[in-house]
């Protein structure tokens, strides 16, 4: 019996803008992600923004780049079960390529806790969603202002 396969093409989507905008696609691509140990330890050792949550803690590091990179750290001390484990990460990794838009220029750790296994999916996404729009707020880099000239009046010297 003869099989055959059929591939199907990928879907390319074409956007169309007035304005030049700087569009993020949603993927999840290797380039998106943290994966070496020297990414990580950057990220461990100056922290430009960090973002307490419940039973976990994002840290969050300028990265110059037109896109965010994730990394995550899931220990079997903080969720026992690997089915949990992976339910996290799945969940976390959803919730970044969702939010991604928003999060340009930020390389990302989440680091999870004690008792975030035993968190329902719906609040988990509602959590993050509360997460990452924090992180968004916090202090991104102004574009190149000199702070030497900025609030110094030189008629008083």
């Amino acid at each position: 019996m003869l099989s055959c396969r059929v591939a199907a093409p990928k879907v390319v989507r074409v956007w169309q803008f007035d304005n030049p905008v700087l569009v993020v696609s949603q993927d999840f691509s290797r380039e998106k992600r943290l994966l070496t140990p020297r990414h990580f330890k950057a990220v461990f050792d100056s922290p430009t923004g960090k973002v307490p949550g419940k039973n976990l803690l994002l840290l969050a590091r300028n990265n110059d780049l037109d896109h965010p990179r994730l990394g995550l750290v899931i220990g079997k001390k903080s969720v026992k079960l690997s089915v949990e484990r992976n339910r996290l990460k799945r969940l976390m990794r959803e919730s970044f390529r969702l939010h991604q838009e928003t999060l340009v220029g930020w390389d990302i750790v989440i680091v999870a806790r004690k008792g975030l296994g035993d968190v329902e999916n719906p609040e988990l996404i509602q959590h993050f969603g509360k997460l990452w729009k924090r992180l968004a707020r916090t202090n991104k880099p102004a574009p190149a202002v000199s702070t030497e000239t900025v609030g110094v009046d030189s008629t008083d010297a």
